[in-house]
């Protein structure tokens, strides 16, 4: 199964995606690693991986729902909307593959995640880590990056 979109699509873990709230960047970067197993795994092990991800996703968006709750976070809405509808596609996605459905759906639903995550991460989760933080200590967070090579 080949898609010129699919095979494009990478994430990475990296400095760049840690927001200074230690547990949304663990769930995060555990986040990347379901994303990149689903990216590229076999074709025999990718419902599995789906399935994982649906997991990982529950929990995750449970997680961060909870903060923004417990913190009378402002955009919550709007966050809470975004991961709505990627559990939709996420439920779709696996009813179509119950019923028979090509796997070509799956690997598309990876790459789009793959492209999604950073934006989100970097709009509305840095956003939810900066509240947090705030909230809790009084200050903005702290993020301690390596040094990161420009791409050449």
């Amino acid at each position: 199964m080949t898609d010129s979109a699919v095979d494009q699509a990478s994430l990475e873990w990296c400095d760049r995606l840690k927001l200074g709230h230690p547990p949304m960047d663990e769930t995060h970067e555990e986040f990347v690693a379901i994303v990149n197993a689903m990216l590229n795994c076999s074709d025999d092990e990718l419902k599995h991986h789906l399935a994982e991800f649906a997991i990982h996703a529950e929990t995750h968006f449970s997680q961060e729902l909870l903060w923004m709750q417990t913190t009378a976070f402002p955009s919550m809405d709007c966050h809470v909307r975004e991961h709505e509808a990627v559990m939709q596609s996420v439920r779709e996605v696996q009813a179509l593959l119950a019923d028979g459905g090509s796997l070509l759906v799956a690997r598309r639903l990876a790459a789009e995640l793959a492209r999604w995550f950073p934006a989100h991460a970097d709009y509305l989760d840095s956003a939810l880590a900066h509240w947090i933080v705030k909230e809790r200590f009084g200050g903005a967070p702290v993020v301690l990056r390596r040094m990161m090579q420009s791409p050449t």
